[in-house]
């Protein structure tokens, strides 16, 4: 072997050394007779580096899983004694070897028996334990490779063709035939002699018990004397959350109710009887997380029987399982409600079935209503934040308490199934005598009260948010409590914790102020002030901004009496703030954004006259305009790149605050009735010069481009003199991106205006074509993705578009290009159609054929469009489906399809019986299809 290679896979070795050894390594791979220089130095323990062996068994794993077949029957022999040696020397080594090598050996071993053992290695399993026999080195290997096994045959995370499926399948069915019975017999014996002396092995071994107990016969190991070697690692701590492990998927595995319920019964007497029970008594938490699942499991298993009895109509062994459940209740909430949130996720599985069957019972005993109740305690409790939650700087365990309170709002999602009376009084209670206190109470508490206030919201659903009608007890419970919530002060509690909380459930209420408006004011006051837009945190202020358009947009003309005090208190966040200042704005640009949507909502719902209305959208945008002139002319004149990104940014967000306002109006009816199209016009002559700026222009034209859109749905006609000249600067010197982007907002005004943009899209349309195609054809590198996915969407846009003029009624449009140009567009589509295996472009282009045959292939059409329809067209129908890459498992590829049936079917309608003449005479003959297919 290359020594100075070899050197380059230790991982402090330096990076030349390291892409030496990885140069090395993809040179044996394709070698011939490499690995048997790898098998050698295994088998005879030529080198001692763990980095070589492991380099050696990887060069062994590809061959076997790549190139087995090439081998020789001699050479694969060489392999399989190779192993058997490697493996017989580990039991004398003075050093086992390091666990990555063991793992990777087994590997190895569990690819020769996937591909040995239905044929050359029946007796794989009998030759390992042979070697190994009880010595604990050799036990070690034989259960890592009956772990690779398993792993190979059986785990889910491996995407598995359907032939290695069906293999799999034999292999599991020969081993159950052939040696499972020994290999269970084997575990027994290694469970028996290294339970008390080594935990290491004895836990290795349960683990693979636990792996193949759901694909083998269960009787096997559901027996007396396994069952009992299990319980009694239950009381041995090494062991006992493997133990656990294993008795879980014992209890997993699908069988007969009746059987299935004896089972975890007999199972849960003799935990009791240990004092598993008592868990306030145990304070290792891993091992009652383990635990936890066992129950779970357990509970689970019983609700699975008591619901395939009730369908057998089985109602006696059914009251049984029930029973049998409802006695695990109080084990299920002492560990729903133990401090450790892992613990309690564990059962949660359980305790969300169990309330399921609650649900289906025509009454409920008073034990059950105990039952209910107590969860619906636990689960109150348990929603609350602990003191170490990490507020400002949320990691991994904040995001876990999350995940958890997910969890537990679906329990109580269930819980108000099952009994929302119970529910409401419940939240009602802790909700009031929390904020009866809130000024001396933890804000865990008060940040729960009002989150639980809020979930009701999810838990008793109604439509349409009227919580405040219909049933009165309901109506009643929450308009109480939403009136504590805002006028108890409690919006000015110290916590941002308990501020979102106000804020987020005031919005999710918000009908409650059609009800009591008398508290609009108030809650106005606490968005406005330090306690909403102005809080300290920004992550608060942020949420706020979104929370508030949400608020003043659900109140409507409630508003009215509040518009221009409202206007007032904002006019400060909606500053523009310049990149030179420095000063630190109090939102971001992006929540800028809701603010100035919030003002345009303000402005155009209130009942002011069509002038006051135009005056205050003017006060609203003239700044934005004023500022950016300054700023354009501050980036014509910029030198450092830094600086000119900055003030393109701002200009950007000048423009993205412009356009936003404008979502208060539905079309261009309420622009003109608010009197504001004058003020629009003149946002667009101001933001349209930037189209000519030569620096930064990916970001203007994506402004610019947005508000377009924006003002072609506000201002429809008016904006039409904008466009030409918009368009020219849009379309010089543009990339795939530019254009990709720019195609949407003509397509958007040729499907508006149709017939009125004619003239225009005639002028521009081959301007347009030519900057496609010179993209199109500029040279990439051969394995540039990013590049050949652009390419592809920009070919979709443009067929996107030619889609949009010829079905919008204007194939003159092209007609009109001049029959050179013409033909050109067309062989463009016909290549989409055919050569590009890209389904969703293909689709389009069998549209724009399918619409051009209808609209020119007529008697009256075109001068020679006929003749292009059957040199061109009517084989394009048949070539693309052809095509290997043609995928009908794709449902794209399907639709593609059927948009080509049809173009086959216009073609027929438009030609008539002369069609089918070419076909049968012409066309398919050429194909060499026999005559009697083509009759």
């Amino acid at each position: 072997m290359d020594e100075q290679a070899l050197l380059g896979l230790n991982p402090n070795a330096d990076a030349d050394f390291r892409q030496r050894a990885l140069a090395y390594f993809e040179q044996l791979k394709i070698s011939q007779d490499a690995w048997q220089v790898c098998a050698e130095a295994l088998a005879q323990s030529i080198y001692s580096d763990d980095h070589i062996k492991f380099f050696c068994f990887q060069v062994l794993e590809h061959q076997v899983k790549f190139k087995y077949s090439e081998l020789t029957e001699v050479q694969q022999q060489l392999i399989r004694e190779t192993l058997i040696t490697w493996l017989q020397a580990q039991m004398l080594n003075p050093q086992p070897e390091k666990t990555f090598i063991r793992n990777k050996a087994a590997q190895v071993f569990a690819l020769l028996f996937v591909t040995e053992y239905l044929t050359k290695w029946p007796k794989f399993f009998f030759d390992i334990l042979s070697v190994v026999d009880l010595n604990p080195r050799g036990v070690d290997m034989y259960l890592r490779i009956l772990m690779a096994v398993d792993a190979e045959l059986v785990d889910r995370d491996v995407v598995h063709t359907s032939e290695e499926a069906r293999r799999n399948t034999l292999l599991k069915d020969t081993m159950r035939e052939q040696c499972i019975p020994s290999l269970v017999e084997s575990w027994y014996q290694i469970l028996q002699n290294y339970q008390y002396n080594n935990s290491e092995l004895t836990c290795q071994c349960l683990e693979v018990v636990g792996a193949y107990v759901s694909w083998i016969d269960l009787s096997l190991i559901a027996n007396e004397r396994f069952i009992n070697m299990l319980l009694g690692h239950m009381s041995v701590e090494v062991l006992r959350e493997e133990a656990c492990d294993c008795l879980f998927e014992i209890v997993n595995k699908g069988m007969d109710p009746i059987d299935k319920t004896k089972l975890v019964e007999s199972l849960c007497q003799v935990l009791q009887s240990a004092g598993l029970f008592s868990i306030d008594q145990e304070d290792d938490v891993d091992f009652l997380a383990r635990f936890s699942k066992l129950v779970n499991g357990m509970g689970q298993a019983l609700i699975t029987s008591w619901t395939k009895l009730i369908k057998s109509g089985d109602m006696k062994s059914a009251q049984d399982t029930l029973q049998a459940i409802e006695a695990k209740v109080a084990l299920m909430l002492q560990l729903l409600i133990h401090e450790d949130d892992d613990i309690s996720s564990n059962i949660i599985g359980f305790c969300y079935d169990y309330l399921h069957i609650l649900k289906q019972l025509s009454a409920l005993s008073d034990q059950q209503k105990a039952n209910v109740e107590a969860i619906m305690l636990a689960v109150m409790k348990k929603l609350t934040y602990d003191e170490e939650y990490n507020f400002e700087n949320e990691g991994e365990d904040e995001a876990m308490f999350v995940e958890y309170r997910k969890q537990l709002k679906l329990l109580l999602d269930r819980l108000a199934q099952v009994s929302p009376e119970l529910l409401l009084a419940s939240v009602r209670r802790v909700f009031n005598t929390t904020l009866q206190n809130w000024q001396t109470t933890r804000f865990m508490e008060v940040e729960v009260a009002i989150r639980l206030l809020y979930m009701l919201a999810e838990a008793l659903p109604v439509s349409h948010g009227a919580h405040f009608s219909g049933d009165v007890t309901k109506a009643t419970a929450l308009q109480d409590m939403m009136r504590t919530l805002v006028t108890s002060g409690v919006s000015a509690y110290q916590h941002t914790s308990v501020t979102l909380e106000f804020f987020e459930t005031v919005v999710r209420y918000e009908k409650f102020f059609a009800v009591e408006p008398q508290h609009i004011p108030t809650v106005l006051m606490a968005f406005l002030d330090h306690r909403g837009l102005r809080h300290t945190s920004p992550k608060v202020r942020s949420r706020t901004a979104y929370l508030f358009s949400r608020f003043v947009k659900s109140l409507n003309k409630q508003m009215n009496p509040f518009i221009e005090d409202v206007l007032n208190r904002i006019q400060d966040l909606m500053e523009l703030s310049p990149p030179e200042n420095g000063y630190q704005a109090l939102l971001s640009s992006d929540d800028q954004l809701f603010i100035y949507e919030t003002a345009g909502v303000l402005i155009v719902n209130s009942e002011y006259s069509a002038e006051r209305k135009q005056v205050l959208m003017r006060n609203l945008l003239t700044p934005l305009m004023e500022k950016f002139k300054v700023l354009l002319e501050k980036l014509m004149m910029a030198q450092d790149e830094d600086r000119q990104m900055a003030l393109a940014d701002c200009l950007n967000h000048a423009v993205g605050f412009a356009s936003r306002t404008s979502k208060a109006f539905s079309n261009k009816q309420t622009v003109k009735q608010c009197g504001c199209s004058e003020v629009y016009l003149d946002c667009l002559q101001t933001f349209l010069p930037a189209l000519s700026c030569p620096l930064q222009k990916e970001v203007l034209r994506s402004g610019v481009r947005t508000f377009l859109h924006r003002m072609i749905i506000c201002l429809e006609e008016e904006v039409l003199p904008f466009i030409p000249s918009a368009s020219e600067h849009m379309l010089k010197d543009c990339e795939a991106k530019d254009l990709q982007e720019f195609i949407p907002l003509i397509n958007q005004i040729t499907a508006k205006f149709k017939t009125q943009v004619s003239p225009f899209l005639q002028q521009m349309f081959m301007p347009l074509l030519h900057a496609i195609f010179e993209v199109l054809l500029l040279p990439a590198e051969e394995n540039d993705q990013s590049a050949a996915l652009e390419k592809q969407m920009l070919r979709r846009s443009y067929f996107a578009f030619l889609q949009t003029v010829t079905g919008s009624g204007m194939s003159e449009v092209i007609a009109n290009q001049g029959a050179e140009n013409v033909e050109r567009v067309l062989f463009t589509v016909i290549q989409g159609a055919v050569d590009y295996p890209d389904p969703i472009a293909q689709k389009t282009c069998f549209i724009i054929l399918s619409k051009l045959v209808e609209l020119w292939g007529g008697k009256d059409g075109p001068v020679g469009f006929a003749d292009f329809v059957y040199k061109h067209i009517v084989p394009a129908c048949f070539l693309a489906p052809l095509k290997q890459t043609f995928d009908l498992a794709d449902a794209q590829t399907v639709l593609a399809l059927s948009e080509c049936a049809v173009t086959l079917k216009t073609i027929h309608l438009k030609r008539g019986p002369e069609c089918i003449q070419y076909l049968q005479q012409e066309y398919l003959p050429s194909l060499q299809v026999a005559p009697e297919i083509i009759q």
